[in-house]
């Protein structure tokens, strides 16, 4: 019977225990759903916060952005609209490169404007003055020069040391003189290198003595002849005698007084014109020389300034030398050329005794005008202090100077 029961217990008991399994998994299954369940409930609510609090998080570093200083550390977002693309479709014009039309071009500045008085009327020995002016030179230099004549060559000095002209021409000696007489004058250039007046005699050269020069009868045009050559000319035992003739002033005309016979001789005659001239009149002429009279070498023509405001305007007086120097080649490296172009400006020089004159008048040419020999200039003070026509030496420094050099 124990058998029989024990055989009928087995496939209940094997059914009990699959049953058993069963309700087992199933309850494990329901309760994995609700866990999954959960869980996405969870998760949704988890990003939900999280979104929250990103967005409150955007909304503060917006209000702190909004609020709080710049710095290089500081996120800066652009709008769409202002970081477009080069070449995007909202661009309705291309940026223009390069300017449309040129810059208009500068203008120069003005010309300095300098009054420049002639020592007299107009002749060659002023080519390099009136070249520079043909020939643009002094523009060049940023300077216009109006070129005058006097009606009266003793006015030149007195209007340049009253300031109503910038510059004016003399002869060295004058420069000396006037310079002894309180006039406020500096050479600032040489024109031409040596004198170009001389003693005129009336008649052919003979041999003549310290006596036949003494008989003459003299004129003269400016305190040069007065000064020098007529003392070297009349020693003062022929002054004392009674029938002496005293020297006479021509005023600027020896030609009207050597042709009616009023003087034998011009004591300061430009050599290079008045034979020429009076020989046109079939007068007859020679010309003793100032070195023959032991008069010093010096400068025949020289540009002067006004000695109070010479520092002031030395940079103007260095230009108007540059220009000066580079006429003066240009007439020496063309003298054909200058010589057509100067009767072409100013045909008032075109005359026979111009003409003669030119090529010598070439070769005393200045090459540089603004260069100063101190010794000829110190030689001269030193021979006017030895005739007695000076009680001191004036400094080279205060007759002459280099204008490159202030």
């Amino acid at each position: 019977m124990l058998r029989c029961l024990t055989r009928y217990w087995h496939p209940t008991l094997v059914t009990l225990i699959f049953t058993l399994l069963f309700f087992n998994s199933a309850s494990y299954a329901t309760e994995e759903g609700a866990e999954s369940a959960e869980s996405a409930e969870s998760a949704e609510s988890a990003e939900s916060a999280e979104s929250a609090e990103n967005s409150e998080s955007t909304e503060d570093t917006e209000i702190s952005q909004e609020t709080a200083p710049l710095t290089l550390d500081t996120k800066v977002e652009v709008p769409h609209a202002l970081w477009l693309p080069v070449d995007s479709e909202e661009v309705e014009e291309e940026v223009p490169t390069m300017a449309l039309t040129p810059a208009p071009p500068l203008e120069p500045p003005p010309l300095k404007s300098i009054t420049l008085m002639l020592d007299w009327y107009l002749s060659p020995q002023h080519a390099a003055l009136l070249i520079a002016q043909e020939r643009g030179l002094y523009a060049r230099q940023g300077l216009e020069v109006d070129i005058q004549s006097p009606a009266d060559p003793s006015i030149a000095i007195k209007l340049l040391s009253a300031g109503e002209v910038d510059l004016a021409l003399t002869r060295q000696p004058l420069l000396h003189l006037q310079a002894h007489n309180g006039a406020p004058i500096t050479r600032i250039a040489t024109l031409i290198e040596t004198s170009l007046t001389a003693v005129i005699v009336m008649g052919e050269e003979q041999a003549e003595t310290e006596h036949t020069l003494a008989g003459l009868h003299y004129g003269y045009t400016t305190g040069e002849g007065r000064e020098l050559s007529i003392p070297r000319l009349l020693p003062r035992s022929v002054q004392q005698t009674d029938d002496f003739t005293p020297p006479v002033n021509l005023h600027f005309d020896p030609i009207r007084a050597l042709r009616e016979g009023q003087i034998d001789a011009v004591a300061d005659g430009f050599y290079h014109y008045l034979p020429q001239q009076l020989a046109t009149e079939g007068i007859s002429t020679h010309i003793i020389r100032f070195d023959e009279l032991d008069i010093p070498r010096h400068d025949g023509l020289v540009v002067l300034a006004n000695s109070d405001t010479l520092a002031r305007r030395a940079e103007t007086w260095s230009r108007f030398t540059l220009a000066l120097e580079e006429a003066s080649h240009w007439i020496i490296d063309n003298p054909t050329a200058a010589w057509e172009l100067l009767i072409s400006a100013y045909p008032m020089l075109e005359n026979d005794a111009n003409s003669a004159a030119w090529n010598d008048i070439l070769r005393r040419m200045a090459l540089s005008p603004a260069a100063l020999d101190s010794r000829r200039y110190k030689a001269f003070e030193t021979f006017l202090l030895n005739v007695g026509l000076i009680e001191a030496t004036l400094p080279v420094s205060r007759l002459a100077v280099d204008p490159h050099s202030i």
